[in-house]
Parts: structure tokens; sequence; C-alpha cells
């Protein structure tokens, strides 16, 4: 069995032990993310968040996010961000703006109050897992430059596929 992969903006088939390999990559980064993603939550409730506000300010933190390209990367209804919005605002944690060039389109932005409270949930996710944290000085620097060299692909596929979307992180920010 072969896999696939995108290289040079196109999908390839990958080798079967290539594609193994990557597999067996994947997996353990996998179980990783899924730990730390069953602990969001409560993550989020520590700074009176839901989960679906918390992930609202960090990609805010961004710059400001069309309403609609918003909906777009929770993958729900704009009519549902328009109620998640109005609690946020409510609590003075973002604002709608005119866009400059269309005044049809809102931006959500953050406040000030909004900005303190997502560097407080940045700080909370740049907290390496214990699993991480307990690893070799040696093997902490091997997977972060392997971490990096991944992101700079996910970065080249992104412009080979027209760009990044309206909620991805700029290049090169080390918060996100």
């Amino acid at each position: 069995m072969e896999g696939r992969a995108k290289r040079g903006g196109e999908v390839q088939e990958l080798p079967r032990a290539e594609a193994d390999l990557a597999r067996e990559a994947w997996a353990p980064l996998f179980e990783l993310i899924q730990e730390r993603m069953r602990r969001f939550p409560g993550l989020a409730a520590e700074l009176e968040l839901s989960s679906v506000q918390a992930h609202v300010l960090r990609m805010l933190g961004y710059g400001p996010q069309p309403m609609n390209g918003l909906a777009s990367y929770l993958a729900c209804d704009a009519s549902n961000v328009t109620g998640l919005v109005d609690r946020l605002e409510g609590r003075g944690l973002v604002e709608r703006r005119s866009a400059e060039n269309d005044r049809r389109v809102k931006l959500l932005c953050l406040t000030e109050a909004g900005s303190q409270v997502r560097e407080r949930l940045m700080e909370r996710l740049a907290e390496p897992p214990p699993a991480i944290a307990a690893l070799s000085a040696a093997d902490l620097r091997a997977l972060r430059d392997v971490m990096r060299r991944a992101v700079e692909k996910l970065n080249e596929q992104r412009e080979a596929a027209g760009g990044a979307t309206a909620a991805s992180p700029p290049r090169g920010d080390k918060q996100g």
C-alpha cells in the first residue's frame, strides 16, 4: 500500500516504506495532540471561556478577521458566529468594525481586555505537556527542529494552494 503526500504543490504517491514511516511518525504526535486537546476545555474554563471562545481569541490575535472567515475556520454557520461574538463582545473581549474596503464586511478585533486574556491563554498553551518536558535537551532540540521544518512544509503547501486561509496565523509566529 502506498501513501499520498503533497510535494511541490501537487499530490504525489509515496513509496510504501516512506508512507509507512510517515504514519509511524504521525501516530505518536497525534496521540500527544489528542491528549492535550482533552485538557483544552479545562484551560478555557480557567479563563471563563468556552473552548470555542478560546479558539476565537487565539485566532483574533493574528489580526482582525471577517465574521464569515471565522465561521469557515470554525466550520459552522455564520449565525452561530454572531451569537458567539455577541457573548465575547458583551464581556468586552472583542469588537466589530467595518472593513475599510467594504463597509458591509464586519471585522472582529480584540479589545485591550481581549488581548490580555489571549496573552494568558497563549502562555498556558505554550506550556509543554509533561511527556514533552521530560525529554532530554538533545531530544527537545531535535523535536523542535523537525517540527519547524514540518511547519515550513505546511506554509509551502498553503502558498502552493493559493495562500493562507483568512484565519491562518502568519508565518514565523511562535505562539500559535
